[in-house]
C-alpha cells in the first residue's frame, strides 16, 4: 500500500470522473473467503466447546427451523421464558421476517450450525461492497485496507462472539444500499434498504438516517426526504402495530422512561428540556467509551463524513435509553449494526481529508494507521478466543457437557441450563433451564457454573433439589452438570409451579 492511488486513479478524482474498478480482483475474492472461513469456523468451534447458549441461539433455531417446516416462526424458548406461552412467534419479539430466507438451509442441515455458518458467510459478504465504495474514494490499494478493518472490526467479532442474531444481514445490506446509490444504481439500493427493512423492527431508523444523508446533497432531496419519511413509517408499523399483532409487547422495549412515556413524550422533553437528551447520551459513561470505540479504530475519519448521519437514529435509538445495559455495552451484537456504514464513512471521510490536505496527504499514514489500531483490539475483544487452546479441544468442562447431553434422548422436551440447549436443538425440545419448573420429562441442568438467568449458582443448585424433592430421578452428575428425568407423578407435581417462587431470585436481560 505505497500509494492511496495509483496515477489513473488520482487523474480521474481531479477530473470528477468515477475510478474505474476492474471486474476480477482476485485478492478480494481471497479476502471474502478467507474472512467468511475465519468466522465461520470460529463459530463453529464456539459451538462444539459449548460457547454458545440456550438464549439466544436456540430461540433463532426454533423460528428458523419453524420457517424450513412453512410454519409461523415459533420459539418455544423465547415464549415459555418470557410468559408469552409455547406458540409465541418471534415477530412478536423483533419484527425480523427476513430470516425465512435462511430456512431451506435447514433442508442441508437441521441445527444451529447452520445459522452460524450462514451469519459468517453475510458478514464476510459486506467486505465486498464495503471495498467497492472505498475504491472509487480512495483507490483500490487502500480499500483493502478499509474492507480489512471491517473484517477485523470489534463490533463483528463481539457479534460473532454472541451466537446468531437479526444482525447478520445488516451489515451487507446496509453497506450494498450506499455502495448501489454511490454507484448510480438506484433501483438496486432501494431494493437492498427493502430488504434492510425486513431484517429487524427499527431499521427504519438506519433507512431514515441514510435519507440525512441525502438531504445533504443538491439534487438528491427529494430522494433523501422519500427515504427518510418511509424509513421512519416502517419503523413505526413494525414496532407499534405488527409485534402487537403477532402477539407481542409493543412497550417491551421501552426503555426511555426517564424521558418520557412514549414517543410524543420523549418529544415534549426534547422541546422543553433538550440538555436531559445530551445528558442521557453521557449517562452512565461506557456510552461515551462505547461511542468513542466505534470511530476510534477508523482514526476519527468517519467525523468527517456525512454519511455518519446515517448511523445517528440508531445509534441514539441506544444511547438514549435508561434500560438495558447491554445496549450501550461494547459487548453483545448491537454496534454490529453500524460498522459497515462507519467502514465506508471513513473511506469517505479519507477522501475529504486527503482532498484538504493536498501535497501532504500521507496515504500510507492514514490507512496504515486504521490497520494497525484495529489489529491492536483484536486481542481486547471477542477474536481474542482465537489464541485459547480450549476453543480447539474441549477442556474438562466442556467434556463433561458433552457426556451430560448424551444421556438426554432424541424426540423429547428438555429444560437445558443455557450453555447446554444448542447442544440439544437439533434433535429434542428445548426450553430453557430457569427458576420456573416447567414440568418437563427432562432436565439438564448446571451446578458447577453461574448460568442465565439465575443470580447465582446456589440457586441453580436449589432448583435441582426442588425437582428431587418432586420425584425427578438424577440420570447423570459428572463435572458441574445434572440430568433428570422425571415420570407422570413427578412432573404432576411440578404443574402448579405457575409464577417463580418468591426464594428465587429474578435476572433477566
Amino acid at each position: 500500500m505505497a500509494e492511496a492511488f495509483t496515477v489513473g486513479e488520482r487523474r480521474a478524482a481531479r477530473s470528477g470522473r468515477t475510478p474505474r474498478i476492474p471486474r476480477r480482483r482476485p485478492a478480494l475474492v481471497a479476502l471474502v473467503v478467507a474472512t467468511a472461513a475465519v468466522y465461520t469456523v470460529y463459530a463453529l468451534l464456539r459451538l462444539r466447546t459449548f460457547r454458545t447458549t440456550t438464549y439466544d441461539l436456540v430461540i433463532f433455531d426454533q423460528a428458523v427451523r419453524s420457517y424450513s417446516r412453512l410454519g409461523a416462526p415459533v420459539a418455544p424458548v423465547k415464549g415459555v421464558h418470557n410468559g408469552f406461552g409455547p406458540g409465541f412467534s418471534i415477530l412478536g419479539d423483533h419484527f425480523s421476517p427476513l430470516l425465512a430466507v435462511l430456512a431451506p438451509l435447514y433442508r442441508l442441515h437441521d441445527g444451529p450450525a447452520t445459522l452460524l455458518a450462514a451469519q459468517a458467510v453475510l458478514f464476510a459478504l459486506a467486505v465486498v461492497p464495503v471495498f467497492r465504495f472505498a475504491a472509487r474514494r480512495v483507490g483500490e490499494r487502500a480499500a483493502y485496507a478499509v474492507a480489512a478493518a471491517y473484517a477485523l472490526s470489534w463490533p463483528v467479532a463481539e457479534a460473532l462472539t454472541f451466537d446468531f442474531h437479526e444482525v447478520a444481514f445488516v451489515p451487507p445490506l446496509s453497506a450494498l444500499m450506499i455502495e448501489r446509490w454511490d454507484a448510480g444504481r438506484r433501483g438496486q439500493a432501494v431494493l437492498a434498504a427493502a430488504a434492510l427493512l425486513l431484517a429487524k423492527e427499527d431499521m427504519g431508523l438506519l433507512v431514515a438516517g441514510f435519507g440525512l444523508v441525502l438531504l445533504t446533497r443538491r439534487g438528491e432531496r427529494r430522494a433523501g426526504a422519500l427515504f427518510a419519511a418511509c424509513g421512519l413509517a416502517a419503523t413505526w408499523a413494525a414496532s407499534q402495530v405488527l409485534i402487537a399483532e403477532f402477539g407481542g409487547d409493543n412497550r417491551y422495549y421501552w426503555a426511555y422512561g426517564g424521558l418520557g412515556d412514549d414517543l410524543p413524550g420523549v418529544a415534549r422533553h426534547a422541546v422543553t428540556r433538550p440538555w436531559d437528551l445530551v445528558l442521557a447520551l453521557g449517562a452512565p459513561p461506557e456510552k461515551l467509551a462505547t461511542m468513542a470505540l466505534l470511530v476510534l479504530p477508523f482514526l476519527l475519519l468517519p467525523l468527517l463524513s456525512p454519511l455518519t448521519l446515517a448511523v445517528v437514529p440508531l445509534l441514539a435509538e441506544r444511547m438514549l435509553a435508561d434500560r438495558f445495559e447491554n445496549w450501550w455495552a461494547p459487548h453483545y451484537h448491537y454496534n454490529a449494526f453500524l460498522v459497515a456504514v462507519l467502514a465506508l464513512a471513513a473511506a469517505d471521510g479519507a477522501a475529504r481529508l486527503r482532498d484538504r490536505a493536498g501535497p501532504r496527504w500521507n496515504g500510507r499514514a492514514v490507512f496504515g494507521g486504521i490497520l494497525v489500531v484495529t489489529c491492536a483490539l483484536v486481542p481486547v475483544f471477542g477474536f481474542k478466543k482465537l489464541a485459547e487452546p480450549s476453543l480447539y479441544v474441549r477442556d474438562a468442562r466442556g467434556a463433561a457437557a458433552a457426556r451430560a447431553v448424551a444421556h438426554v434422548p432424541d424426540g423429547v422436551e428438555v429444560e437445558a441450563a443455557n450453555h447446554l440447549g444448542p447442544a440439544l436443538t437439533g434433535r429434542t425440545r428445548v426450553l430453557l433451564w430457569d427458576q420456573v419448573p416447567r414440568g418437563a420429562e427432562w432436565v439438564a441442568a448446571d451446578v458447577g457454573a453461574h448460568e442465565f438467568p439465575f443470580v447465582s449458582v446456589e440457586r441453580q443448585r436449589d432448583r435441582v433439589r426442588l425437582l428431587r424433592d418432586a420425584g425427578y430421578r438424577e440420570v447423570y452428575r459428572d463435572g458441574g452438570f445434572v440430568i433428570l428425568h422425571g415420570d407422570a407423578a413427578a412432573r404432576k407435581r411440578m404443574a402448579p409451579w405457575k409464577e417463580i417462587p418468591t426464594h428465587f431470585a429474578f435476572s433477566d436481560r
